[in-house]
């Protein structure tokens, strides 16, 4: 109960009851975000940042919640920008993959993490959100929203998920806002930042930037053939016909409607034969994970200072039942956690919707926008990435302000990279695969370091 004395005060100095009314809130709204505070993650190293980790409610009607990790920056947090990661599939974790897979502050090694020097929190504050619901730890009570999500679903609740993740965060209010991801976060991107100009939300939106992403549906997967071709994976004669007799992009239309027919089964049987099941189509040059094998995945490990049985571990840890207390996390309508989702019925037809063009609509409120692509990626592969940006900047005009060049990272070229107009930028990472920070840690920090900036990509060695 208040005293007396500020009581009387209040009756005859009105802004004096403002004044509390304010503090209160903003107690309660840090209360809310100090009750999602993670003391300490099971087996990690010690840090001197915070972690928070919850759900934000959706929808009280039908008991939709997302789930978010949240780390902030190393240093200086209230000052620097605050990052929005998004995985893509559609349906796969960005928790799992994103943070603990690619580049959040800790990857699973046994029964415990590892820092990992190339997070992305030494940069900024970034939020890893499952999205949506139906993904990793986020649910809907009502299991009929799972039978068909759209990206205009995805991208509704995205945005009330942002608007009321500042509001329980407002110290982050006013920093700079970009929002990123990779593969199908290619629609989610563009259209959750579309949809915050749109609806006029009061977010400080700066840029986006989305790795090798889907951005039209034939161009994307009709690449894959050239990239086959031309990193030896299949002979002249397979590429003629999966050029000429059935391309990819009619091949995966067909396995999405259940109607493959013999010609275009016979074409993808030839060259999943050449290709073979031991290469990954997410990094054709990595070696692939063999778990059963511990030793030879040992020894890969050691050889290429990359975890390829990190997918592996990071579900044996998010399933462990410490882990899930400690991110405040629960299973609800699932039995395990999983990297991509096996209750999400998500409507594919939406692959075909073109989002290229949306990138062309930001510009106008001065977002900037970053397409980059690993270059050892078939799934997404970058010669239809770069085809697709090259065709926008010259059906919107823009100038190339710096042309295609190099870009260089300790003292080695870690990618090539080409500017239009300062507002939209097209660049490689070198030796990349499908999820860039995860092959390429050190190259893909580099690459955010720079955009978050503003700056071109070094021409020098740093």
């Amino acid at each position: 109960m208040l005293p007396l004395s500020i009581l009387v005060n209040m009756r005859s100095q009105p802004w004096i009851l403002v004044g509390i009314i304010t503090l209160l809130i903003c107690l309660t709204v840090n209360s809310n975000s100090e009750a999602d505070k993670i003391v300490s993650l099971p087996g990690q190293p010690q840090v001197n940042f915070q972690q928070y980790a919850g759900y934000i409610t959706i929808d009280n009607k039908q008991q939709r919640s997302l789930f978010y990790y949240f780390v902030e920056a190393e240093k200086y947090p209230t000052s620097k920008p605050v990052v929005l990661w998004l995985n893509g599939g559609p349906g796969c974790s960005s928790v799992g993959v994103g943070a603990f897979g690619e580049h959040g502050p800790f990857k699973p090694s046994g029964d415990n993490l590892v820092k990992n020097e190339y997070s992305w929190n030494k940069e900024a504050n970034i939020i890893y959100l499952e999205s949506p619901a139906g993904v990793g730890f986020s649910y809907s009570a009502n299991k009929s929203f799972y039978s068909s999500v759209t990206d205009e679903i995805t991208a509704r609740d995205n945005l009330v998920f942002l608007q009321r993740w500042f509001d329980k965060f407002p110290v982050y209010k006013n920093n700079n806002l970009f929002i990123t991801g990779e593969s199908y976060a290619g629609h989610y991107v563009p259209q959750l930042a579309q949809l915050i100009i749109r609806s006029k939300t009061k977010l400080n939106l700066k840029g986006i930037a989305i790795g090798n992403p889907l951005l039209e549906f034939n161009t994307d997967f009709n690449s894959r053939a050239e990239f086959f071709w031309s990193h030896g994976l299949i002979s002249d004669s397979t590429f003629e016909v999966f050029t000429s007799i059935c391309n990819y992009s009619q091949i995966r239309r067909q396995l999405q409607t259940g109607t493959l027919t013999p010609i275009c089964a016979g074409v993808y049987k030839q060259v999943s034969r050449e290709v073979s099941a031991f290469i990954d189509a997410y990094d054709v040059t990595l070696d692939v994970c063999l778990p059963s094998v511990t030793q030879q995945a040992q020894v890969l490990n050691q050889l290429q200072d990359i975890d390829v049985c990190v997918e592996e571990k990071t579900i044996t840890y998010l399933n462990r039942k410490d882990v899930q207390e400690a991110l405040h996390a629960q299973l609800i309508g699932v039995t395990n956690w999983t990297d991509c989702s096996g209750i999400l019925n998500y409507e594919m037809q939406n692959l075909e919707i073109p989002t290229i063009h949306i990138l062309g609509d930001l510009f106008d409120s001065g977002i900037r926008v970053l397409v980059y692509s690993g270059d050892q990626d078939s799934v997404i592969p970058l010669t239809g990435t770069r085809m697709l940006v090259n065709g926008l900047a010259k059906e919107l005009k823009l100038n190339t302000t710096i042309p295609y060049r190099t870009w260089l990272e300790g003292k080695q070229v870690a990618g090539w990279t080409q500017v239009y107009g300062n507002i939209l930028s097209f660049a490689t990472i070198r030796g990349a695969s499908h999820e860039a920070p995860f092959s390429q840690p050190e190259r893909s920090l580099a690459l955010l370091h720079s955009f978050l900036l503003g700056n071109p990509l070094p021409e020098a060695f740093s």
